[in-house]
């Protein structure tokens, strides 16, 4: 079979570099394309529930297992995949610079990427300030004054991680009520570290170095307000795009990824690991050992494909597919 790699990862992701690991280490030519490093790992400052490592920033945790993966001859390049083809048994990986990559398997971990506001400042206060993950970030500012743009269901944890760390918060959402639970939104009153700013949206977000304020505008008034805070939490959900392999795998209705524990989809030799995946829990943990779990289907099937024995993996299972 004419193949320039036996399996091209797209997304290098804490999901894609964990696979790229792991196809590499079992000897099978191995090719990550993304945009970046990290993905979303890019975002987290620090992280410190993940096993064995006390404490290391998302950046230098993806830089670690890029380390990894390179030294067992992993390549990665940095492009936008804008399509994934099929002919036969091989792949046609696309890339928006021009050019095109052929494999016997294709995992997918670009991820999700969270919503912005698209506001000035936005951008540059990146890591600086602004955070789109409150549970990563909010203990780094226990006891000061945050902004959190947030409503609906994804409101819950936000609002409730900074009852307990921020000395207040401005909650900014755009109607009347932030959520339609009048329970939920009674106990955060109680809890006094709320403070609700109603039909408003964030225009802008100022600072030097770091965040320093927010200028809210009320979208019933057109009036605007300066509120001085230290960060700026932005939970509005996460933006999938899918849709340039939606012919290969099946998506449920927010554009996930419908994949099996070993990481198989519809599609034989297309497999899917990390947050794209239609999976509840998005932690870096999890999304490293779903990227495992696609790399080992992966080598399976292309070492069956190209007919030789599965000697280095284990399967415990007493039937083996």
């Amino acid at each position: 079979m004419d193949v320039d790699y036996d399996v091209i990862i797209v997304g290098a992701g804490i999901a894609g570099l964990s696979a790229a690991l792991y196809t590499a280490r079992q000897r099978l030519k191995t090719l990550v394309i993304s945009r970046d490093l990290g993905g979303q790992l890019n975002m987290t400052t620090l992280i410190e529930n993940y096993p064995a490592i006390p404490k290391i920033s998302g950046p230098e945790l993806a830089k670690r297992v890029e380390q990894q993966a390179r030294t067992f001859g992993a390549e990665i390049i940095f492009d936008e995949v804008k399509a994934v083809e099929k002919h036969g048994d091989v792949f046609v990986v696309k890339t928006e610079g021009g050019d095109e990559y052929k494999s016997l398997a294709v995992i997918l971990a670009f991820g999700k990427t969270p919503k912005e506001l698209g506001v000035p400042g936005e951008s540059k206060f990146k890591n600086r300030g602004v955070s789109y993950c409150t549970i990563c970030d909010a203990p780094f500012f226990k006891g000061q004054d945050i902004a959190l743009i947030s409503w609906g269901d994804l409101a819950r944890e936000p609002v409730t991680i900074l009852s307990s760390v921020a000395n207040k918060f401005y909650w900014i959402y755009p109607g009347e009520k932030p959520i339609h639970d009048d329970e939920f939104i009674e106990q955060a009153k109680r809890l006094g570290k709320a403070v609700f700013v109603p039909n408003s949206e964030v225009v802008e977000i100022k600072g030097d170095t770091k965040v320093k304020s927010v200028v809210v505008k009320n979208r019933k008034t057109g009036e605007t307000q300066e509120l001085p805070v230290s960060a700026v939490f932005i939970e509005v959900g996460y933006v999938t795009k899918s849709d340039f392999v939606k012919h290969l795998v099946e998506l449920n209705e927010r554009g996930e990824i419908i994949a099996d524990w070993e990481g198989k989809t519809k599609t034989p030799g297309v497999f899917a690991a990390g947050d794209i995946v239609a999976y509840p829990y998005k932690q870096a943990v999890i999304s490293a050992a779903m990227g495992v779990a696609a790399a080992l289907s992966a080598t399976a099937y292309v070492m069956k494909l190209k007919g030789k024995p599965v000697h280095s993996l284990v399967d415990w299972r007493a039937e083996k597919k």
